[in-house]
């Protein structure tokens, strides 16, 4: 067993500017990683990043493209070498996203210095992670309750994965976890991890004081010494998200809500007097386990499934906040900038507030860089009343906005529209009464449809509802008598009060499994002929048929498809419920 006692002889190591010299003559003077070459940014210096112990450049192979980062330390760290070949032999075969791949290299870099009497210097090679670290996400997102429940819902996630292994991180801080542009979290410098072949070695490190146990030492070196810092750091996301103004008041620019001293004194913590109870149920469940930690320095004794938030749904967040942002005041009117058009725009031009009511023009573009048309922006104009006269025939807008408010589009006579890719709101009625609209395509990222979106769009063919919906709001589709076909994404769960009542032609709607909840109503008056629902979730068709509680009562829609491996269970589902066979037609 190797003991971190017999220390080999102390090295002294590069300046970084002499680390950066070297790494530009990479093809020079790397050994057995000649082919990579540093990456440089727009002033032409190579990326890079130091910390306490070291510098990390960012590397391309030319031979395979692949990118790297290449660790060059610049202090000594007892027995780092033999840990690293323990860590890289550890992590082989560990398949995660949450870790990158690592391999240790002595007497890689050759590098021109007067710091040692050495030439030659051990790299670390890892995968490249592209993203931030967690804190400088958080501060860059505050605003955003979303992304904020998203994040802590993902480290929950990492968490539950990460604790229960046989290993762990060592130095489990913000700026250790790197948060990619899909949400995605990676761990990464692990100059303190503990494997199972370290068993009966102290630590290397003991990591930051504001996220490690106050009583941690360096014989506590082992599984666990993880458990302590995930769960300040789960319940400091969670609190945060719930009031982002928790991190002005308890926060700081290198941690996030505690602190060293407050970990050592929960009865006069300030920040957990303020939060505690909660109303939130999670919150007090992340309390009661944060607590445990403190006591017991581990979560070894209780369920990790414990640690896992529940995955925040964008519609049920963005609704309220989004409608404050399309709302028009008179402050906003007062201080408005007119185009050549007439129509108002916000003093920053981000919002478009309303437009003329004496407009007479076929066209109107939105002007670029606006990112919210506001709530009834279009349906003041003179005539909009009679389908649409005096109004542009065709709208064109610009791929910066995000946001369309409640009404903003009603009674356009247009026929087709591309939404912008960036919008994620559509609100209330956005649509509604549009007399000519066809066809409309919407843009896939987009979270939220409000109540009555197409309600009386009487000659809509074709739309394509978005995959991150979850519910299919009141009146969605209401009295869109063209629609033919419609096809629910997975992530939809509920089907509300007349989502399609009144359409006449609808006559295929494809289904998921992830339907849970379809209202009574939800497609009164529909189909003059039979309607084809394909569905794979038994328990629901079950639980429609045997309550003799069918929602489609008033409608010519009974034809069921479904799987194969259902099908017997359904047709006797079927043939025991007499009161559909005695309605069936053909």
């Amino acid at each position: 067993m190797y003991d971190n006692r017999n220390i080999e002889s102390k090295m002294q190591y590069p300046l970084i500017s002499e680390y950066v010299d070297a790494i530009r003559s990479a093809e020079d003077n790397l050994d057995k990683l000649r082919d990579l070459r540093p990456v440089f940014d727009s002033n032409g210096t190579p990326i890079m990043s130091s910390g306490n112990f070291a510098v990390v450049f960012k590397m391309k192979d030319v031979r395979i493209g692949r990118m790297y980062a290449v660790k060059c330390f610049t202090r000594e760290q007892e027995g780092r070498e033999e840990a690293y070949r323990q860590i890289a032999d550890e992590l082989e075969f560990v398949q995660s996203s949450y870790l990158a791949k690592v391999r240790y290299y002595g007497h890689e870099l050759f590098v021109d210095t007067n710091s040692s009497d050495d030439s030659e210097f051990p790299v670390l090679l890892m995968d490249w992670v592209e993203g931030e670290t967690l804190d400088r996400y958080v501060r860059r997102n505050i605003n955003d309750t979303y992304a904020l429940e998203m994040l802590a819902y993902n480290f929950s996630r990492l968490a539950m994965w990460l604790l229960p292994q046989p290993f762990a991180h060592g130095d489990l801080k913000p700026d250790n976890i790197l948060v990619q542009a899909d949400g995605s979290l990676t761990l990464v410098d692990y100059d303190g991890m503990y494997v199972p072949a370290m068993q009966g070695q102290k630590s290397r490190e003991l990591g930051s004081p504001d996220f490690r146990h106050p009583l941690r030492t360096d014989a506590d070196f082992n599984e666990h010494i993880d458990d302590f810092p995930a769960i300040s750091i789960l319940l400091s996301l969670r609190l945060i998200a719930a009031d982002p103004s928790l991190l002005d008041s308890y926060g700081a620019s290198d941690r996030l809500l505690f602190t060293e001293s407050d970990y050592r004194d929960l009865s006069s913590c300030e920040l957990l007097k303020s939060v505690f109870p909660s109303q939130n149920a999670e919150i007090n469940i992340l309390l009661s386990l944060f607590t445990i930690a403190c006591t017991q320095k581990t979560l070894a004794n209780v369920s990790f499934r414990l640690l896992v938030v529940a995955k925040p749904k964008k519609s049920e967040i963005i609704e309220v906040k989004e409608a404050l942002l399309t709302r028009v005041s008179d402050e906003d009117l007062v201080n408005s900038v007119v185009d050549e058009a007439g129509v108002k725009y916000s003093k920053d031009g981000k919002r478009l507030l309303k437009f003329p009511n004496d407009y007479k023009l076929d066209t109107y573009s939105v002007k670029d860089g606006t990112e919210v048309i506001c709530t009834s922006a279009f349906s003041e104009i003179k005539g909009s009343t009679i389908i649409g006269y005096d109004m542009p025939k065709h709208l064109h807008l610009p791929f910066s906005l995000k946001i369309i408010g409640d009404y903003a589009l009603s009674c356009l006579p247009i026929e087709s529209i591309i939404i912008p890719n960036q919008v994620y709101y559509l609100g209330k009625y956005v649509f509604s009464g549009c007399p000519y609209l066809k066809k409309i395509i919407l843009p896939q990222e987009c979270s939220y449809l409000g109540s009555g979106a197409f309600y009386n769009c009487s000659l809509l063919q074709y739309v394509k509802i978005p995959k991150n919906i979850s519910v299919l709001e009141d009146m969605l589709f209401a009295g869109c008598e063209q629609l033919e076909s419609i096809n629910i994404p997975n992530d939809v769960t509920i089907v509300k009060d007349a989502a399609f009542c009144g359409c006449l032609k609808l006559n295929s709607i494809l289904m998921s499994d992830s339907i849970k909840n379809i209202s009574d109503d939800a497609f009164e008056n529909c189909g003059k002929r039979s309607a084809y629902f394909h569905l794979c979730n038994r328990s629901f068709l079950e639980r429609q048929v045997l309550s003799f509680d069918y929602p489609y009562a008033d409608t010519d829609i009974i034809t069921i498809t479904i799987n194969n491996e259902y099908k017997n269970k359904v047709q006797q589902l079927l043939k025991n419920n007499k009161s559909l066979l005695s309605r069936k037609s053909g």
